[in-house]
């Protein structure tokens, strides 16, 4: 029998380990033959905004987990319904106002009035996503969501395509439409950069006007009050559960 010859072979040691950040416990070693964590599958058919499913169907849409996007010109009212809405439904409801995260800005705040430019844009779309963020992580927890924007027809960049890849294709658009005099009359009612010159709102209400023959649900509320508006918005949602609109 032949043996070896030379000096012994080193013990074996274990891999090196990656050094660890200061304060840190040490990495835990997956033993092997530890089988991968496969994600869960959605079935098939389901309708999904990140990882969760949106409401589709149900029995009784007042208790339904939704997302809704109120759309309308400056002065419709949609801040007021949205926030109505969301107080007086039966289940956890959040509002969330794009405007009121843009002015979470406070220096550099890019006013629209000031002009629409690539800095008011930028600002927008940050906006945008973070209220689609927001959104996602309620409908997650099972709080419904009614969010409010100026979403034009005629303009890509302002328009429902980027709410529905930030919120999930299960969010549901109502168009608020009051009349051009109303919304001249709560325009003049408004204070600081919330209130715009009566030019540029008869110029955002006539644009508003191509949701006329888009499929999406229009509520005019010239006549109504807030209560009605809601309802009538409850109405719209129940709707829309049943049969969603092609957008």
């Amino acid at each position: 029998m032949q043996h070896p010859v030379g000096p012994p072979l080193p013990p074996s040691h274990p891999p090196a380990q990656p050094p660890q950040a200061p304060g840190w416990p040490p990495a835990v070693p997956v033993p092997a033959g530890t089988p991968p964590v496969t994600p869960p599958v959605t079935p098939p058919g389901a309708t999904v905004t990140g990882h969760f499913p949106l409401a589709t169907a149900v029995a009784d849409p007042s208790v339904a987990a939704v997302a809704v996007l109120l759309i309308g010109p400056a002065g419709a009212g949609k801040t007021t319904v949205a926030r109505h809405w969301a107080d007086t439904r039966r289940v956890p409801t959040a509002h969330i106002s794009l405007d009121d995260v843009r002015e979470w800005v406070r220096s550099g705040f890019a006013d629209p009035q000031s002009g629409w430019n690539d800095h008011s844009e930028a600002q927008y779309r940050l906006a945008r996503r973070t209220c689609g963020f927001a959104a996602r992580n309620f409908l997650a927890n099972g709080i419904s969501c009614i969010l409010d924007d100026a979403v034009f027809p005629d303009r890509p960049v302002v328009g429902l395509g980027g709410w529905k890849r930030h919120v999930g294709p299960g969010l549901l658009p109502v168009v608020l439409l009051p009349g051009l005099e109303v919304v001249l009359e709560r325009n003049a009612a408004r204070s600081g950069n919330r209130r715009l010159s009566d030019e540029e709102v008869a110029r955002i209400h006539g644009r508003m006007a191509g949701w006329y023959g888009s499929g999406l649900p229009i509520i005019d509320n010239s006549q109504q009050d807030v209560t009605t508006t809601a309802r009538l918005l409850d109405d719209v949602v129940a709707r829309s559960l049943s049969s969603p609109p092609s957008w």
